[in-house]
């Protein structure tokens, strides 16, 4: 990572198949992510989606993308904005939960016919089945679609940028991001919530959201996220 930053570059989040992310400063900060080979992540698949994103949500700009043998580096753009789990907003957990619904209610109003990628139940099962892991026969049938969007594919909390005016900014790590039920990520971003912060008002999500949570489809869509 170092090679490719011409800068000094600060750590800032390392995921659990060994990728790393970090921030270089300076007149043009950056973010730089690094996959190690056998990762089963794809940063060419997040950079084609930010360039499809970048004229229609707010996202990081593509800077570069390296790939070497089955080694990837991604160089995106540093935005004014700070990640919902920063401290700032972990201590304002009420800004960071409406940020989080703000910014999937605007990404999952885009329309669905121009997006190109596919997030639905049948894709991410076959691609599990496809990796080695196993899909409970009760996930293999899922509720009827509610309602088609662009879903993000990781809608966890620290996927969404706040700015100081503690407004929605910016949406990232979009590598999985495609075409499914909404629900989809409604059931994963409320989930992690809990995660993220302490006693967080899941009630204020919905409204910020402008719906009323389908258990059914929740509680489908968590096993689901944990089975792939």
């Amino acid at each position: 990572m170092r090679e490719m930053a011409a800068g000094e570059v600060t750590l800032v989040w390392q995921n659990e198949v060994g990728g790393l992310t970090g921030r270089v400063g300076g007149t043009r900060p950056r973010y730089l992510k690094w996959n190690p080979a056998g990762s089963g992540e794809s940063l060419s698949a997040e950079a084609e989606r930010l360039r499809w994103l970048a004229d229609r949500h707010p996202v990081p700009a593509v800077l570069d993308l390296v790939v070497r043998g089955h080694e990837e580096l991604l160089v995106t753009a540093a935005l004014p904005a700070r990640s919902a789990v920063d401290p700032k907003w972990t201590r304002r957990p009420e800004d960071a939960v409406r940020a989080v619904a703000e910014g999937l209610r605007a990404l999952h109003s885009l329309p669905v016919a121009t997006c190109p990628f596919d997030w639905g139940v049948e894709a991410r099962i076959t691609e599990a089945v496809s990796a080695g892991r196993e899909v409970p026969a009760s996930l293999l049938t899922a509720p009827n679609v509610d309602l088609l969007v662009v879903c993000h594919g990781d809608a966890c909390a620290p996927n969404t940028l706040l700015g100081d005016d503690a407004r929605f900014a910016a949406t990232v790590d979009v590598g999985r991001l495609g075409v499914a039920d909404r629900w989809a990520d409604l059931a994963v971003a409320t989930m992690s919530l809990a995660w993220n912060f302490e006693d967080p008002d899941e009630g204020l999500f919905w409204e910020t959201y402008g719906l009323e949570p389908d258990i059914e489809r929740i509680d489908y869509y968590r096993a689901l996220w944990n089975a792939t």
